[in-house]
């Protein structure tokens, strides 16, 4: 009997690493969520357009700036 061999070499192992960690993506999401909230409440309250888009940057840094520190 003869054996029939594969001509296709195996490929590597995946590589498991996940490209942000857990708690990077949830420090990073959970801010930009909080910015977008602001935001749009900001600009509810009828101001320009350009003063909601601030508004909601700002708190999407200073979430972040927190956040990390309180989520471990």
């Amino acid at each position: 009997m003869t054996t029939h061999q594969n001509s296709r070499p195996t490929p590597p192992p995946a590589d498991n690493q996940a490209f942000l960690p857990l708690r990077t993506a949830v420090v990073l999401l959970t801010a930009l969520v909080l910015g977008l909230i602001v935001g749009a409440l900001t600009a509810l309250t009828g101001t320009h357009p350009a003063t909601a888009v601030i508004a909601g940057l700002t708190t999407t840094g200073a979430a972040t700036a927190a956040l990390h520190t309180l989520i471990r």
